[in-house]
């Protein structure tokens, strides 16, 4: 009874053991292979396949796996590399690589790490480019430097397996004396922009002003020339309504020696004049304005007996014209004419005497004798004839 209970325990275990074997080789031999993902199988020790996402069965202790590849493009960032630049200037720059493989067995078996290989690559080609050129092409040709690069490594890398997608420069740090030098240079640079745009404001500015008042002063002479011109219409409209008027109004000699005699007074009244005209009619005015209103008057100017115009008498329809407008005008609105007369004489023998003790003289002879109302040469001063009829 002993030896068959030593003989069944002993077969028990047989049988656990080789359950145990079974249960082994079948996980062995049963291989999920996730999406994006590759499997290189060695069948004693040499290739075998790639297996591709899925159920795979493999033969037990005999298949086995090398080596599983991610075959999703990946990203590596490297390292900040100093590399010398043309000028003997030693800058800094950070890479990142895109990369995914195509070719797994390849990937396994040309290469023992192509990440390492490809980073390396990366290094000497960077070198290589950047040393070609000077700082300021390097900090301004990043994607001429990326295009370098992508091409040199994509060539390198296609026999691993492996394909280059982008390659990026991350950073370029000169050094900070550089970086200083730099930072003043575009400073002055800003500053002399900033310069030129002041300049080129204030330039503008100018002849935006220099516009405005050439146009300012072309629309003012305009006005000017307009306002001359209304001005001088506007006057010459005034004399010919006055001229009108005086017609209408039948003026005669009196009437006008009158206001000639009115006005004497007002130009020798300026305390800056030092000149004072003396017309030759002066004489002649006073003796017409004498013998028009019936007496002398003025010294050395006799009065005509009659009292009547010497050039003749006075028609009817002139004087019933006159005699209209005074009762037109009303009696009271005009000065008493001996009074008038009297006051423009006197203004007038003020005038002559303050012109005379000024030691000016002008225009016929006046002298002591004139002012006793005398002829220079002991006759009587002519007096003009008064037409009865004023002429137009």
């Amino acid at each position: 009874m002993e030896g068959v209970n030593a003989g069944q325990g002993l077969l028990y275990l047989v049988l656990i053991v080789l359950l145990i074997v079974v249960v082994t080789a079948l996980v062995k031999a049963v291989r999920i292979v996730p999406q994006a993902t590759a499997l290189i199988v060695e069948r004693l020790g040499r290739y075998s396949r790639t297996l591709e996402p899925g159920l795979h069965l493999l033969v037990p202790f005999i298949d086995k796996v090398r080596a599983g590849v991610d075959l999703r493009e990946q990203v590596v960032s490297f390292p900040p590399q100093p590399v010398i630049t043309s000028d003997n200037l030693v800058v800094s720059i950070d890479t990142v690589i895109y990369f995914q493989v195509t070719e797994p067995k390849s990937a396994v078996y040309e290469i023992a790490n192509y990440i390492t290989g490809i980073e390396q690559l990366t290094v000497t080609t960077l070198r290589n480019v950047v040393g070609s050129m000077d700082l300021e092409q390097t900090l301004t040709s990043r994607d001429q430097i990326n295009g370098q690069l992508r091409g040199v490594l994509d060539e390198a890398t296609g026999r691993w397996g492996v394909r280059v997608n982008r390659v990026e420069l991350k950073s370029i740090e000169p050094p900070a004396s550089v970086q200083g030098a730099m930072e003043q240079q575009m400073r002055a640079e800003r500053d002399r922009r900033a310069a030129i745009l002041t300049a080129e404001g204030v330039k503008q500015s100018q002849i935006l002003t220099a516009e405005g008042e050439k146009q300012s002063q072309i629309l003012r002479a305009e006005g000017d020339a307009q306002a001359q011109v209304l001005r001088a219409e506007g006057e010459a409209r005034a004399i010919l309504q006055v001229f009108d008027a005086i017609h209408t109004g039948d003026a005669d000699p009196k009437l006008l020696a009158y206001q000639y005699l009115q006005m004497l007074p007002q130009i020798a009244n300026g305390t800056a004049s030092k000149l004072w005209v003396v017309p030759t009619e002066f004489t002649a005015a006073l003796g017409s304005i004498s013998k028009g209103f019936g007496g002398s008057g003025i010294p050395g100017v006799p009065a005509d007996p009659d009292g009547a115009a010497p050039s003749g008498e006075e028609s009817e329809a002139s004087k019933a014209l006159r005699r209209e407008r005074m009762e037109t005008i009303g009696a009271g609105a005009l000065t008493d004419p001996a009074e008038a007369l009297r006051e423009a004489k006197r203004q007038s023998e003020a005038a002559a005497a303050d012109a005379t003790s000024s030691g000016t003289r002008s225009g016929a002879p006046f002298d002591r004798a004139s002012e006793a109302g005398q002829h220079p040469a002991g006759g009587e001063p002519p007096v003009p004839p008064v037409d009865p009829q004023p002429r137009a």
